[in-house]
């Protein structure tokens, strides 16, 4: 069978494709695939239980399908197939680099390998990587720093302490 599928409660049913199906995707494709129904479909089945045994699916998709083939691409020998996974990764990490997040330790062996293209590729991914981090930290801090503005507004902290957090911010900032 080709497709797995998920009988909502009200009659309706989810319909996804099969595991094995998936195994002769494209190496990247699998991740993709699962990013977009978390974050798109998910939320639309309504239905609880099928939405708690689709997840159940999409993590035993992600542990048996898609790390396990794109880590076997990236520790393999062919080079041209770990240049061809790196640029469509690449180009997933300008996007959304929380879909390749589960690939990130494997990334760094990759730049002990002798092949310029290949090391760049990973530095690109790695810079995507640093880049997704700051600007999570920096919406940290700045969530902070509207709450000590907000307490300072309202009398709440003095002025020194409202500056030493500023400074924080601004040191991150740069």
């Amino acid at each position: 069978m080709d497709i797995r599928v998920f009988n909502k409660k009200d009659g309706g049913a989810v319909q996804l494709i099969d595991i094995e199906k998936m195994r002769e995707w494209p190496v990247e494709l699998p991740l993709i695939f699962i990013e977009y129904i978390r974050t798109n479909k998910l939320k639309t089945y309504e239905d609880i239980e099928v939405q708690k045994e689709v997840e159940t699916y999409l993590n035993e998709i992600l542990e048996n399908v898609a790390i396990p083939r794109l880590i076997n691409v990236l520790e393999g020998a062919d080079q041209e197939e770990i240049i061809l996974a790196l640029t469509r990764i690449e180009e997933i990490s300008k996007k959304k680099i929380e879909m390749i997040r589960p690939i990130k330790p494997y990334l760094k062996n990759l730049l002990t390998i002798k092949n310029k293209q290949i090391v760049k590729l990973t530095q690109d991914i790695e810079k995507n990587f640093q880049k997704s981090d700051r600007k999570k930290e920096l919406a940290q801090k700045r969530k902070v720093m509207r709450e000590k503005e907000k307490s300072f507004i309202d009398g709440k902290i003095s002025g020194d302490e409202y500056a030493k957090a500023r400074r924080d911010y601004l040191t991150l900032k740069e």
